[in-house]
């Protein structure tokens, strides 16, 4: 499971960026990179803390 949330957040963040790399269409009023950016930049941190959370029920 913990290998899993890891290549979700290198896909998200880094192996997407190609091609989710366009002005249009507008989300919220940003453009939709600048969204999809701001979406990972809240998502990471939350796949990371479940990822420790699940190590430290595991000790």
């Amino acid at each position: 499971m913990r290998t899993l949330l890891l290549i979700i957040m290198l896909i998200g963040n880094i192996l997407a960026v190609p091609f989710v790399n366009s002005i249009h269409p507008l989300v919220l009023g940003m453009p939709f990179f600048l969204f999809w950016l701001l979406i990972w930049m809240i998502i990471t941190p939350l796949l990371t803390w479940w990822i420790y959370a699940m190590d430290q029920a595991r000790e």
